[in-house]
């Protein structure tokens, strides 16, 4: 008897990830709890979309309540002028910015891609509006990138100089760098970077290799990049006084985390976050576990890669470290993904309804995660009979 009453009233926490390249972690959100609520309108629904640093990731924290949209005019990772949006916290303190969203991937037609000329310089130009708009604490989103120059273009736009260019070719001669130039408010200034993978700067995980491709590098220039992310490195290490290439996420965002890296030194507080943690903690996301029943949560795929700080295992851990039960949905759930949340008490469902390709589930809208919404609902309803039998 859904609805009627017998029926327990619950408190679901709705808190998916985007399904990239489909549909953004709100629109998500926002389709699992309309289907849940056809079978139990009763219940309260409390929204709380994610991501994981990449694009979506200020959508995701705006969702959240307690920010407005602020805009600056950059570069684009090719040198154009644009402009881009950053959000500020109500009581003005706290800013949170995409590197997507001056420097990504999006920003690029297929026939545009330059993996060795695309620059970060134009999220550098987004810290300094930040900077400029008297605001200290800094949260930085490094997913979804054009770039492989190793934070170079950040750097720059923050005040370093670099002299001689010493980064693509070993006959270039080597670069010099001062640091005197650098924006003296980064001392000032607590950078969080929100990086959802582990890959240290060089070598067969590292940026080149791993990323390069998908920003249009061949095996060629693979190699090519990563020498000269090697040089660089080389110079920024020893000018800093740090070692930073092996860190991990080091090579996140074409190497842009192993720059602001080096300079940690430079800022009153620097870390680098899983940015699934760092969207929970900007979202409240634990005071309202607090209050939940049960926690619907999902990504585009749930795979391999979940095993490895996506949003999914994200969410999944701290319900489980609440008691809280966690079903995670996917549009492809995959063996590997469902052992990676059945180990922390999580159960995934995929969404798809029969077998169909990823364009035709990706054209299919939300009506799929609607349905898919429902169905959990009505599932929650016989395991409530159930009990009721008993």
């Amino acid at each position: 008897m859904p609805g009627g009453p017998r029926t327990v009233r619950r408190t679901i926490l709705v808190a998916p990830d985007s399904f990239k390249g489909s549909l953004t972690s709100v629109e998500v959100a926002h389709a699992l709890a309309a289907g849940w609520m056809r079978a139990r309108p009763n219940d309260t629904l409390v929204l709380a979309p994610l991501a994981d640093g990449g694009e979506g990731t200020l959508v995701a924290i705006e969702a959240a309540g307690g920010w407005t949209w602020q805009e600056a005019a950059v570069h684009d990772p090719l040198g154009r002028r644009i402009t881009v949006r950053w959000l500020r916290s109500a009581d003005g303190t706290r800013a949170a910015v995409e590197l997507a969203a001056a420097s990504g991937l999006s920003r690029l037609a297929a026939s545009e891609l330059d993996p060795a000329g695309a620059s970060t310089f134009g999220t550098g130009e987004v810290l300094r509006a930040v900077l400029d708009a008297d605001v200290r604490r800094i949260d930085l989103g490094v997913g979804g990138s054009a770039t492989t120059d190793g934070g170079r273009g950040i750097l720059v736009a923050l005040g370093l100089r670099v002299t001689g260019l010493g980064l693509r070719s070993p006959t270039e001669p080597d670069a010099v760098i001062d640091l005197r130039g650098l924006d003296p408010r980064l001392a000032k200034v607590s950078l969080r970077i929100a990086c959802d993978v582990t890959n240290p700067l060089l070598g067969p995980h590292g940026a080149a290799a791993v990323y390069g491709p998908q920003k249009g590098a061949d095996p060629t220039v693979v190699t090519e990049l990563d020498g000269a992310l090697g040089r660089w490195a080389d110079a920024l290490e020893s000018a800093t006084g740090r070692r930073e290439r092996d860190t991990a996420g080091a090579g996140a965002a074409g190497g842009a985390t192993f720059g602001l890296a080096c300079l940690r030194d430079r800022f009153a507080r620097f870390a680098i976050l899983p940015g699934v943690d760092l969207v929970m903690d900007a979202a409240g996301f634990d005071a309202k576990l607090a209050e939940a029943d049960l926690v619907l949560t999902g990504e585009g795929r749930i795979d391999a890669q979940t095993a490895f700080g996506k949003t999914a295992l994200g969410v999944a851990r701290r319900a489980e470290a609440a008691g809280v039960p966690c079903i995670a949905v996917g549009g492809g759930v995959e063996a590997d993904g469902i052992a990676a949340l059945a180990a922390v008490g999580a159960v995934a469902v995929p969404v798809s309804e029969g077998p169909q390709t990823l364009e035709q589930a990706m054209a299919a809208g939300t009506a799929p995660l609607e349905r898919c919404g429902e169905r959990l609902a009505r599932l929650v309803d016989i395991g409530q009979g159930l009990r009721l039998i008993d």
